[in-house]
């Protein structure tokens, strides 16, 4: 059983997250406490990454870097916000420039594809008829395309808010931007979405 570890910061005690304790552990050379968060995060991450660059060999690739980069930090880690905001801080950083880049080929972009980090979004309780599996894929594959068409920015907003469930404030730290930023980001991004899906209403 491991022990809740404790941090002082600014001379007060905050008790951290079990991420940011992992993380702390590492920093002290246990390499067991690298494997737990690489395990625990290794799927949410390739999961937002695919949906920023479209691309699961992309995805894949960053995820890499990402965790590659959390490791190489771990010297000067400080658990100042939660471990969650840091990680999709380091991919979000790296989905931008992939983007800017280019490295995500937008016009072989196969939808149907999956992976085994990649879990379906929706949970089937009942058996669809054709049709209707058809139709439901078919809604889903158009929202994705719609997402995908997002600018950069507004796209990580949305993925964090609506798949990650994060609060304003956490995003706000993840984009490094105030919270009437992250508001402004949503905003236009549904409006835009909400355009664009119109025709599904």
């Amino acid at each position: 059983m491991m022990e809740r570890v404790n941090t002082n910061m600014g001379g007060a005690t905050a008790a951290l997250d079990y991420d940011a304790e992992l993380m702390l552990r590492v920093k002290d050379g246990d390499g067991a406490s690298f494997a737990q968060l690489l395990e625990k995060h290794r799927s949410p991450v390739v999961h937002f990454l695919y949906r920023m660059v479209q691309q699961q060999a992309v995805a894949e690739e960053l995820a890499q870097e990402v965790f590659l980069r959390v490791y190489r930090s771990r010297g000067t880690y400080e658990p100042t916000a939660k471990f969650t905001t840091w990680l999709f801080r380091i991919a979000t950083h790296l989905a931008l420039n992939a983007l800017r880049d280019g490295r995500n080929e937008r016009n072989q972009e196969r939808l149907d594809e999956r992976s085994d980090d990649m879990p379906a979004l929706q949970v089937e309780d009942r058996r669809p008829s054709v049709e209707q599996a058809m139709v439901h894929q078919a809604t889903l594959d158009e929202v994705r395309r719609a997402v995908a068409a997002l600018p950069g920015k507004q796209r990580a907003a949305v993925l964090m808010h609506k798949y990650r469930e994060m609060e304003y404030t956490q995003i706000a730290k993840v984009l490094n931007c105030s919270e009437s930023a992250v508001k402004s980001l949503l905003f236009r991004a549904y409006e835009t979405l909400r355009a664009r899906l119109a025709h599904m209403a």
